[in-house]
């Protein structure tokens, strides 16, 4: 059996290695490190790749050269048909590697349902998911990011969740993988729903992905995202720093980055910090770097609390 303990060893090991192990050697120096390193979510460049302002095979050179950035997080929907393309793969990894940047996870989406109540499209969606698995190995990730959509009961939801992530972790485990749930609507935004989802697979290849703002659980009903992103944290091999609009000290007008980010350090976890920018007042790239400056502000104020 896998202890809580055990299981927070785990990932404070993981999240060591996907924070230095995997970095370049170069990269590494005497300096001591810092609390967490800063990751570049696609998604927070989604309009340009819509647009064909930027194109999917650019995103690794565009996270270095515009903002001096060296950890991405791809998504799927950039990319979909490529995922058994082996040529497209090398040449993303290629690109990433020519700018000493690191692949970290796959955000996935429009597979299917994890938790669907109908056995046969349950593993039919695994199965689904299986390519980008074995995309994400080729890469040099070191999770991919899932969602955990199902039907039914409160109860009855848990249990087709954990099944559909179980069949799956069983398949990434083997290869060095983990299966990451982002709280991503519906009941996947209920903290407290998707850490007994966790408990219940009890495995530590299997974990959470906390994003500070996707707590919407349905039109009206929001869980309080500071004890969202503590009753996850247990289980996160990542984390996903959502931005929104910003006021006139740079501070995120939703989400108290100080705040949150300790909670995010007492869990013990110090990998990567993603940013997943969706705002409106600044454009995408702007947006970026002021979410950038706001994570290395608030890690300058809490250095000396974790020293």
């Amino acid at each position: 059996m896998i202890t809580s303990l055990d299981r927070r060893q785990f990932l404070q090991g993981t999240a060591a290695l996907a924070a230095s192990a995997l970095l370049p050697q170069f990269a590494l120096s005497a300096e001591k490190k810092p609390l967490y390193q800063i990751s570049l979510a696609q998604w927070s460049l989604h309009k340009a790749i819509f647009d064909k302002k930027m194109d999917n095979l650019d995103f690794a050179k565009v996270a270095k050269t515009e903002f001096d950035i060296s950890a991405i997080e791809y998504v799927n929907q950039f990319f979909f048909e490529k995922a058994k393309d082996e040529s497209y793969l090398a040449d993303m990894k290629k690109r990433a590697e020519d700018q000493g940047v690191q692949s970290l996870l796959i955000m996935v989406d429009r597979e299917g349902q994890l938790g669907d109540p109908d056995k046969n499209k349950r593993s039919q969606t695994v199965d689904n998911h299986k390519k980008w698995v074995e995309a994400a190995k080729f890469l040099g990730c070191h999770s991919i990011r899932v969602n955990a959509a199902s039907r039914g009961s409160y109860d009855e939801q848990i249990e087709y969740a954990a099944d559909g992530l179980a069949q799956l972790t069983d398949f990434a485990k083997p290869l060095g993988l983990n299966i990451l749930v982002e709280n991503h609507g519906g009941l996947s935004s209920n903290a407290a729903w998707l850490s007994t989802v966790m408990e219940r697979v009890d495995d530590p290849h299997c974990g959470t992905l906390p994003d500070f703002g996707n707590f919407r659980i349905s039109d009206d009903n929001w869980y309080d995202r500071y004890q969202g992103v503590e009753e996850l944290m247990p289980f996160a091999h990542a984390v996903s720093a959502k931005s929104y609009d910003f006021d006139d000290n740079g501070n995120d007008t939703r989400t108290d980055f100080l705040k949150i980010m300790k909670i995010v350090l007492d869990a013990g976890y110090r990998g990567f910090v993603g940013i997943e920018y969706e705002g409106h007042q600044l454009d995408e790239y702007a947006g970026i770097r002021a979410t950038k400056k706001l994570l290395e502000k608030v890690r300058d104020e809490l250095a000396g609390d974790y020293a």
